[in-house]
């Protein structure tokens, strides 16, 4: 079912690329369905969703009742919302701390240079199934932001609104709502129509269509988007003789069942927890409610990794740059000083990825490598940075100098002339 690699043979990264690059590639048939959603959507509008929220969600409303969010917070299980109440306290709590300070700075020549920071008008967060934690982790950092406009969108359950999610929006402040999914909803809210209005960003995980779709919508420069690829989870754990195989196997089978394109991998120097993990995966597999979609990721872009040094675990955990990291092994902390890249590292034996899904830090981090040159979602994400230039009449007078003499040189002649009008003006 699921693969062992040996990094020592001259075929491995050839392997290891073939799990890596099929998640990476677009394939035509995704994109041309997403390029026709996204087009009926443009132009044949609230029609157009109805129609794709009747076909795979059976909705056949785009704005809930808010009666019938009433009674779905209403039904939801006391317990759960004291839990998701608890996380968002926990959530706010960490991202408090991220809130970026205006920079003023001035001269010698009393030249005046600044940045002030102001909340994005309006985003959305899209929310794929039943995933408060998501809203959360989504719309905390905009509504810490200041954020005045923040919009849920998220499908329908078989037809349901799904409780745990309004009520996570009930706690946030959140009164604005469509039981929209997939592609489509992405261009109605990047776009807009008689009864969804278009925002200036959207976030969130979600499918292969939703994350193309995001894409495709901020080339149109139609909205923005994170600047990570948000596609299926991954994660990478590190093991040694001393870590439990029954935890790592548990770790592994976690993200796998998120969705059938996500990726687990395992590296160790021990050959024999390898083969431990390989078995224990498929015991735990036997009753796990989706058993199935597990199942089907592990085979496609599942791998238990031998190496034979450290060198190679950190060598091959920055070529694959993982979205979640665990490090099982002994000796931890003897790694913390190694440049490791990854959207989130878990340290030790208590760190669970998956209850870090759960805060205080982001769970909507980059995948496919994109770690490489992005981070998880934070309140930075939210906000619009503007630098202000304010020169003195000295100040334009010496820095105009290497201004005039470089826009010159650029043939940038209207730039020069332009400096030396300021420069000359008295």
């Amino acid at each position: 079912m699921i693969k062992i690699l040996d990094s020592n043979k001259k075929n491995f990264y050839s392997q290891l690329d073939n799990i890596l690059n099929k998640r990476k590639i677009i394939d035509e048939s995704t994109l041309s369905t997403v390029k026709k959603i996204i087009n009926n959507v443009r132009t044949n509008k609230d029609k157009a969703l109805t129609y794709y929220e009747k076909k795979f969600n059976q909705n056949s409303e785009i704005v809930p009742n808010k009666k019938d969010i009433s009674k779905a917070i209403k039904l939801l299980d006391p317990k759960i919302k004291k839990a998701i109440k608890e996380i968002y306290n926990r959530v706010k709590e960490w991202h408090l701390k991220q809130k970026p300070n205006d920079i003023y700075y001035k001269d010698k020549l009393k030249n005046k240079f600044y940045y002030k920071h102001k909340p994005i008008e309006s985003i959305a967060c899209y929310v794929p199934e039943n995933l408060p934690s998501t809203l959360i982790m989504c719309a905390t950092p905009a509504k810490i932001a200041g954020v005045k406009r923040i919009v849920l969108c998220t499908p329908k359950i078989n037809g349901k609104l799904n409780g745990a999610v309004y009520y996570a929006a009930s706690i946030l402040g959140i009164k604005e709502f469509y039981s929209l999914g997939g592609a489509s909803a992405i261009m109605a809210m990047a776009m807009g129509t008689k009864k969804v209005k278009a925002v200036n960003k959207i976030v969130g995980p979600g499918s292969k269509w939703v994350a193309l779709a995001k894409k495709l919508v901020f080339l149109e420069g139609l909205c923005g988007i994170e600047s990570a690829n948000m596609g299926p989870s991954e994660i990478l754990l590190w093991a040694d003789t001393s870590s439990s195989p029954e935890i790592i196997a548990s770790s592994m089978i976690a993200q796998s069942e998120h969705d059938s394109g996500s990726m687990a991998l395992l590296l160790s120097k021990d050959l024999k927890i390898i083969k431990k993990v390989k078995d224990i995966i498929f015991k735990q597999l036997k009753d796990l409610p989706r058993k199935k979609i597990a199942q089907k990721s592990l085979k496609a872009n599942g791998a238990l990794i031998y190496v034979k040094s450290d060198k190679s675990i950190l060598k091959i955990t920055n070529y694959i740059s993982p979205e979640h990291i665990e490090i099982l092994t002994k000796n931890y902390k003897k790694y913390l000083k190694s440049k490791i890249v990854a959207g989130s590292i878990c340290v030790g034996p208590y760190s669970s990825m998956a209850l870090s899904d759960y805060g205080p830090t982001q769970h909507t981090l980059p995948t496919i490598s994109s770690a490489k040159f992005s981070s998880g979602l934070s309140v930075k994400d939210f906000i619009v940075q503007t630098s202000y230039n304010e020169l003195s009449k000295k100040g334009v007078a010496k820095l105009g100098k290497s201004g005039y003499l470089l826009s010159t040189f650029e043939n940038l002649i209207g730039h020069s002339r332009s400096i030396k009008k300021r420069m000359e003006r008295k």
